[in-house]
């Protein structure tokens, strides 16, 4: 698990391989990835939008911006936390994913959480010893 807390926000994730929706002979590779967001400070804060950079193994970039996250944009009281789960594909057997929340506090004040980077590992990525 992948862990950051930015403003009193944790954010914490976990990727999985899914090798059952994957093709790895077609260069398709799929991961889920569930992630916690808790409110660990004392104001209550709003996920207002979602920004990801998604970089595979040739390190190409792909940009993803939205309002919140699967279609919520949850409201968290201090103590509250927030889980969902998502998936990503990837042309490359490998690659790394990370961004940001944009959230919004209950006096209006917007900020950004940091959404640790994390591996994106397969069975199917050659290992290398260095």
């Amino acid at each position: 698990m992948y862990t950051a807390v930015t403003n009193d926000i944790r954010v914490t994730v976990q990727p999985v391989f899914l090798e059952e929706q994957s093709a790895p002979a077609e260069g398709r590779f799929v991961w889920a990835y569930h992630v916690r967001i808790e409110n660990e400070g004392s104001e209550t804060v709003q996920l207002r939008t979602r920004h990801w950079r998604i970089t595979d193994a040739m390190g190409r970039v792909q940009e993803v911006r939205g309002p919140g996250v699967v279609g919520e944009q949850p409201v968290l009281e201090p103590g509250d936390h927030f889980e969902y789960t998502s998936g990503t594909p990837l042309g490359t057997p490998s690659g790394i994913m990370a961004g940001t929340y944009g959230m919004e506090g209950a006096d209006g004040r917007a900020f950004d959480v940091t959404i640790p980077a994390f591996s994106l590992d397969s069975p199917h990525q050659p290992m290398q010893l260095n």
